[in-house]
C-alpha cells in the first residue's frame, strides 16, 4: 500500500500504518484522511491481517485537523470535513480488527480523535491529549464530543473540551482515556507486544468480543446481552473453537 502521506507495513499478521507528515506535525488534511480511509478499507479486506498499530512519524502522533487547510472553510466546507474524518474514524472504530494506538507526541483535536476510534492506547512519556478547538473557535468535528464522554465521563470530558486543556499522558492515564504509559524508546515494541498476544488468540473471537463491546455501548443493557448472546453462540460454529477446546481439554494426555 503506497500512499502519499501514510507508510504501512506488515509483519507477522500486523499491519502498522504510520501518519507521516511531519513538517506538519501530522497534521490530518483533507488528502491524509481520505488515504487513512482507503488504507483501513484495504486492510479490512486482507484476511492476513489481524491487528494495526496506528502510529505518527517524528515527535506528533497527530497534532490535530489541518488549520491552514480549515481557516479557508465555509460552512458546506467545514461540514463535508467534518462528515469525511468522520466517517473515516469509524471505519477505524468499526475495523472487524484490533486497533491500537501507540500515541509518541501530541495527540490533539483530530488526534486525540483519532486515537479514540483505536481499540486501545499506549502512549509514550511524551504524549499530550486534548481537544484545543474552542479556542480556535469551533468544537471538535470529528466525533470529539461523543467519544470522550464515554471513555472518561461527561465531567471530565466537558472539562477538557470547555478549557481546551491539554493532559500529559500520566493525566490521561488517570482519567481513563489511556491504558499504559511507557518510555518512548519502548512504546513501539510494547503495543507490538500487544498486538501479538492478541494475533495468538482466535481470531473470530476477538472480532465477536469488539464487535460486542463496541454495540453493546450504543444500546440498553438487554439488548446488549441478546447481541452478546448471539456473538457467542455464533463462535460455535467456527473451527477455532473446536480446535482449542479440543487441546484445552486434551492437553497432557
Amino acid at each position: 500500500m503506497d500512499y502519499k502521506n501514510l507508510l504501512v507495513e506488515v509483519d507477522s499478521s500486523i499491519a502498522t500504518v504510520k501518519i507521516n507528515r511531519p513538517k506538519a506535525l501530522n497534521a490530518l488534511n483533507t488528502e491524509t484522511v481520505k488515504e487513512l480511509s482507503d488504507c483501513f478499507e484495504k486492510i479490512e479486506n486482507d484476511d492476513s491481517i489481524l491487528a494495526v498499530i496506528l502510529t505518527g512519524e517524528g515527535r506528533s502522533f497527530v497534532a490535530g485537523a489541518d488549520i491552514a487547510e480549515m481557516s479557508k472553510m465555509t460552512p458546506a466546507q467545514a461540514k463535508e470535513f467534518a462528515n469525511a474524518g468522520m466517517s473515516t474514524f469509524r471505519k477505524i472504530e468499526k475495523l472487524s480488527k484490533p486497533v491500537i494506538a501507540a500515541v509518541n507526541g501530541f495527540a490533539l483535536g483530530g488526534g486525540c480523535e483519532i486515537s479514540m476510534s483505536c481499540d486501545m492506547r499506549i502512549a509514550s512519556t511524551k504524549a499530550l491529549f486534548g481537544q484545543p478547538e474552542v479556542g480556535l473557535g469551533i468544537t471538535p468535528g470529528f466525533g470529539g464530543t461523543q467519544r470522550l464522554q464515554r471513555l472518561i465521563g461527561q465531567g471530565n470530558a466537558k472539562y477538557l473540551i470547555y478549557t481546551a486543556q491539554n493532559i500529559k499522558a500520566d493525566k490521561a492515564y488517570e482519567m481513563g482515556l489511556v491504558q499504559e504509559v511507557v518510555e518512548p524508546e519502548k512504546l513501539y515494541d510494547r503495543a507490538k507486544e500487544i498486538a501479538t498476544q492478541i494475533v495468538k488468540n482466535a481470531k473470530a473471537a476477538v472480532s465477536y468480543a469488539k464487535e460486542a463491546i463496541n454495540t453493546g455501548n450504543q444500546v440498553d443493557i438487554d439488548s446488549a446481552m441478546k447481541v452478546e448472546e448471539n456473538l457467542f453462540a455464533m463462535c460455535f460454529s467456527t473451527q477455532d473453537q473446536k480446535e482449542r477446546m479440543d487441546k484445552f481439554l486434551n492437553k497432557g494426555k
